[in-house]
């Protein structure tokens, strides 16, 4: 059985037991996300073990953590640790509804604030791709304006986030996936987001929205964050030739 197929595996058997502990809290737990994030932060992260961690998460967001251009699972590579921990962290309690991911933050794959810690640190630490999908580049001055007169004060002016306030890195990422997760923001599905942004976007119409949202999409990080096109995780040589790891 090769590696996908055996991390597929492990977390299909774990389900039940998810799913046991799902139905015993069906509420947010804000309060139990926000002492399992203050406990991570102020961790010592271990790489090493981070890489171990991070092998589960390739399954949906590759091996070098750039996710898919289709926009179904985003770049985290490059992320800031405050902002993965945060998320990990809300995901787990349901403080953000991710029935996705859900699984695959229990403690029986994940483990505790300790892990989380070191798989944040790996993440951080990779490369960026510079292939992420971008929006039809129609309206990308209007998207400037509006990111300049809405955006910068929290997400940075080239989308760098803000690692003491949790606010993610937006540089990068796939223009589909952020359509998504603003499209929740407005709606109310994304339960942790932050309520500032999410009452100031429900006066953009659908082309502000398009427009900002193709403009961040060419927001790129720093030429010294940025992968060559064609790199690929040392860390997981042998996923690329379907062979089991040990």
């Amino acid at each position: 059985m090769n590696y996908r197929a055996n991390i597929l595996c492990l977390a299909s058997s774990l389900l039940l037991g998810v799913g046991a502990s799902v139905s015993a809290q069906n509420e947010p737990d804000p309060a139990a996300a926000a002492a399992e994030v203050e406990q991570a932060l102020h961790l010592t992260p271990n790489l090493e073990n981070g890489r171990k961690v991070f092998m589960v998460c390739t399954v949906c967001h590759t091996p070098e953590g750039w996710g898919r251009t289709d926009g179904r699972y985003p770049q985290i590579a490059g992320q800031l640790p405050s902002v993965t921990i945060k998320q990990l962290a809300d995901i787990r309690a349901r403080n953000r509804d991710n029935p996705t991911m859900r699984p695959f933050t229990s403690p029986r794959l994940l483990g505790g604030a300790q892990e989380i810690a070191d798989v944040a640190a790996y993440i951080a630490q990779l490369p960026m791709s510079v292939n992420n999908s971008v929006g039809p580049g129609m309206d990308l001055e209007h998207g400037k304006k509006l990111y300049e007169d809405n955006c910068t004060d929290c997400h940075g002016s080239k989308g760098e986030g803000n690692a003491a306030e949790h606010i993610p890195k937006i540089q990068g990422q796939h223009y589909s996936y952020l359509k998504r997760q603003f499209h929740w923001i407005r709606i109310g599905k994304r339960r942790n987001a932050d309520q500032k942004m999410a009452k100031q976007i429900q006066r953009f119409t659908p082309r502000d929205e398009m427009a900002v949202l193709d403009y961040v999409s060419r927001l790129h990080p720093p030429e010294e964050r940025m992968a060559a096109p064609d790199w690929q995780n040392p860390d997981f040589p042998k996923f690329y030739r379907g062979l089991p790891i040990r």
